[in-house]
């Protein structure tokens, strides 16, 4: 049938160009060919294009039903807000978490997955759009949750002015105008730069906002504080993730941006992420369900219905993910139909758990987590009763659960056996002294930040010393011995389409000029010493004491610090442009004796640093609390020697081995080539020794 003059064109993407046959132009446009057939991008099956928005739809039915069987949007019996707020508010937030996912998943695809070209350019474009109804429906939220806390309507007499103290002057207010405006800035970034390294950057900020979102709701007024905003900060980015990949995808498919042969890799290469994402929901659902159930009877409250439909729908997700990975991912070039139908029930079951979960997160928990009646001291400064007196075994068996770190630690171990195996299995050999270093100090790293040094690291100066001197000097110097950049080069698969996996992003920023920065001996060296009294001697310390946020930065700080110092004297990954070993020592000493004179000033100091913390924990055992600072001087001046000692060995046994290797190189040459300068020494000789007998 011939195509009338008025018929649809077809759409074409620049660089591209449209396929003819012997009927007329084809539907679809394609690349240019590199020497071969030309690409034709996917037609995008009748499924996807009702999924996506019934997602949406589905995600606001279980919104409403959930709240129907709960009380999350009943009218409150004192100072109600009204309909509009009780239920605009919940659908604020779904359209909100939809549209954080939109723009973390496609952040992440854009900076991971994506393959330059079309696809990449439509990403950002659909990461711009997603960004900005994150911040119409963040702003919304904002304004909507002032309502519903001062219990006025939006149009009742003095909320404009209730509304601006909430915003600027509380701490929930300013969270959420923050989220708004970071939303409303990651919009504006990915329509400005769509490439890459743009997106990667982009998606700190949103990390960022999910950080401070994290700090919010139920997690923000838990007696078990620290786990509960941990737990959450790995569900919200993990969902993010998760969610809004597979939704971005669905949508690149939509909107005829992926060929068909990008559609198998780019699953390839998400599938392993959307694993992880799994277990990051899994397990923080998990640890945030046990917080604030409070026993099996909180199942059968308001609270605990909701949480077993989430966990049944999280189920049957993990159930889909799993059927992807197994049977259909590895054959969807053949298939694709397949997958595509699987894809839409997965994102209508993702609707429901938003819904689910907005429904949850209004519903008030059977175990509220209020202060005790009568608090004791250590508990109105820490949020948490006073430890038991610490002995030699509560050390090792007094617990406190830090459940991002501690997945941090297991996940790291977990990636660099997989690295090992990988290697192995090519006929690739790795030193198992490595592997032992590796995960020995991850190891010690989960104890000390989830162990005793954690639990009295809070409470007393000198245990938190103990800490940090563990963390800035014993586990840096076992996890440099593992060599993970050398292993994680070796071990990751080089990419060739131009796209940035794990590999390219890891040697992308080693050999970056800020990562050779911060890798220079001098600069390891400086930062590893005078952070220490920058943050001893500032309100760093205190900020770190009595948020969580402040302790993982402080932890994550002190850590690289010791890494990168450690690295550059007697570490073998790349980045640092080491000197030669005679000033390694140099260095070393000088660094150490920089520690020693803090050791010292802790010990002869005369003022208590943050008393409103230690002052005041109302201790019967123990030292006092300016003795026991003099005692974590010590410990600081102690416990850096012996990693001193082990260093200074360390590089000392370098510098034999290198002039081994130096020496074994130039008796090869000598072999080979002769030794020139000695035969040129004997010549010399020879002429002296004919000289003086002819004089």
């Amino acid at each position: 049938m011939e195509r009338g003059p008025h018929a649809r064109r077809p759409r074409t993407y620049p660089g591209w160009v449209t396929r003819t046959t012997a009927r007329g132009p084809a539907s679809d446009a394609a690349r240019p060919s590199r020497g071969g057939p030309a690409a034709v991008p996917a037609t995008a099956p009748a499924v996807l294009a009702w999924s996506v928005p019934a997602m949406v739809a589905v995600a606001v039915c279980a919104l409403v039903v959930a709240g129907a069987l709960t009380t999350a949007f009943a009218p409150q019996l004192l100072l109600d807000p009204g309909p509009v707020v009780r239920w605009g508010l919940p659908l604020a937030t779904v359209v909100a978490e939809l549209g954080v996912a939109v723009t973390l998943g496609g952040l992440f695809l854009a900076a991971f997955v994506v393959p330059p070209g079309p696809a990449l350019a439509r990403t950002t474009g659909i990461v711009a759009v997603g960004s900005g109804v994150w911040a119409v429906a963040a702003l919304a939220r904002a304004v909507l949750t002032a309502a519903n806390t001062v219990g006025l309507p939006l149009d009742g007499e003095g909320f404009g002015d209730q509304l601006g103290v909430y915003l600027t002057q509380l701490p929930t207010g300013q969270a959420l105008l923050s989220i708004a405006l970071v939303a409303a800035t990651v919009s504006v970034l990915a329509a400005l730069v769509p490439s890459a390294t743009g997106a990667l950057w982009t998606s700190l900020l949103v990390v960022a906002a999910l950080v401070l979102q994290s700090l919010m709701g139920h997690a923000s007024g838990s007696t078990s504080h620290e786990l509960a905003v941990s737990s959450m900060m790995l569900h919200l980015v993990g969902a993010a993730v998760w969610v809004g990949g597979l939704l971005v995808i669905a949508l690149l498919r939509l909107r005829g941006s992926l060929l068909d042969e990008e559609l198998p890799v780019v699953l390839a290469r998400f599938s392993p992420a959307a694993a992880w994402c799994v277990v990051l929901v899994a397990l923080s659902g998990s640890v945030n369900g046990v917080i604030r159930l409070g026993g099996l009877e909180g199942l059968s409250t308001g609270y605990g219905v909701l949480l077993v439909v989430k966990t049944a729908l999280l189920v049957v997700l993990g159930l889909l993910g799993w059927a992807h990975r197994r049977w259909v991912i590895g054959r969807v070039g053949g298939a694709p139909a397949l997958f595509w139908r699987l894809a839409a029930v997965e994102l209508l079951v993702m609707g429901a758990v938003s819904g689910v979960a907005v429904a949850l997160g209004g519903t008030p928990p059977p175990d509220d987590n209020a202060p005790p009646p009568d608090p004791t001291p250590a508990y109105i400064v820490t949020g948490r009763e006073l430890p038991p007196e610490p002995t030699l075994a509560r050390w090792f068996t007094e617990w406190r659960w830090d459940v991002l770190l501690g997945f941090a630690c297991v996940a790291a171990v977990v990636v660099y056996l997989r690295w090992v195996r990988r290697l192995r299995r090519r006929g690739d050999a790795w030193p198992p002294l490595r592997t032992v270093m590796w995960c020995t100090g991850l190891v010690v790293m989960f104890w000390v930040t989830n162990g005793g040094p954690a639990v009295y690291g809070s409470v007393l100066f000198s245990a938190h010393m103990v800490q940090h001197m563990i963390l800035a000097m014993v586990v840096p110097l076992l996890l440099v011995q593992g060599a993970p950049v050398t292993l994680a080069v070796r071990a990751m698969t080089a990419r060739k389409d131009g796209t940035r996996g794990g590999r390219e992003w890891l040697l992308a920023i080693v050999h970056s000029r800020y990562g050779r920065f911060f890798a220079h001996p001098l600069v390891a060296a400086v930062n590893f010493a005078g952070s220490m009294v920058v943050f001893y001697y500032t309100p760093a310390f205190e900020y770190a004491l009595s948020t969580h946020v402040g302790h993982l930065l402080m932890t994550v700080h002190f850590t690289l610090a010791g890494y990168f110092f450690a690295n550059a004297l007697v570490g073998i990954d790349p980045g640092p442009s080491r000197p030669a070993h005679a000033q390694r020592l140099l260095l070393l000493l000088a660094t150490m004796a920089f520690h020693a004179f803090f050791g010292v000033a802790l010990m002869s100091g005369e003022i208590l640093l943050v008393p409103e913390w230690f002052g005041l924990m109302g201790r019967e055992w123990g030292l006092p609390a300016l003795e026991d600072q003099q005692r974590g001087g010590e410990v600081a001046w102690g416990i850096g020697e012996v990693p001193t000692v082990f260093l200074a060995i360390m590089v000392a046994v370098s510098w034999s081995r290198s002039e081994e290797r130096v020496a074994k190189r130039r008796d090869r040459r000598v072999d080979r080539e002769g030794d020139l300068e000695m035969d040129e020494y004997n010549a010399m000789l020879e002429r002296l020794s004919e000289r003086d007998r002819r004089s």
